[in-house]
């Protein structure tokens, strides 16, 4: 019976110690958050935007050129030129906001792991689906990309 209880006991500690060896350090971030404090993407977004104000101003231009002629043959060729012009225009922002966006993710993801291994973090998850525990990380994100270099 000795034997069986320090057989036993021997099994508890080295169960207890694999499991200790396998516990895992979670972090969690506002990701959103991140992204809306990091000055890249702010201002990513920001030329994104006036882009998108440029290419307005640029249909309420041809809108009131349109207006201004008079034959209905150059109006038709106007119009098909300007909405080829229009759509190559929208195009290009459309590949600009990809571009960007995808620069930005790669960016966050880069900072999240040189955070995680200075924190010695197993894994950082997106804090809406961590209820409790974990260790918030996201302003240690945000420093991190807000010190690179551009």
């Amino acid at each position: 019976m000795k034997k069986f209880k320090s057989i036993f006991i021997a099994l508890v500690i080295i169960f207890t110690a694999a499991l200790s060896a396998n516990a895992q350090t979670i972090g969690y971030a506002d990701f959103q958050r991140v992204i809306n404090e990091y000055s890249f993407a702010r201002n990513a977004y920001k030329d994104i935007d006036n882009k998108l104000l440029e290419l307005q101003q640029y249909a309420i231009d041809k809108d009131k050129q349109y207006k201004t002629i008079e034959s209905p043959i150059q109006k038709k060729t106007f119009e098909e030129q300007i909405q080829k012009e229009f759509k190559a225009r929208e195009e290009k922002i459309y590949n600009l906001k990809i571009t960007k966006e995808t620069e930005i993710k790669d960016k966050v993801l880069a900072a999240s792991k040189a955070v995680a291994t200075a924190k010695k973090l197993d894994v950082i998850l997106d804090y809406g689906v961590v209820y409790a525990g974990g260790v918030d990380v996201t302003n240690d994100i945000i420093q991190y990309l807000n010190a690179q270099k551009k």
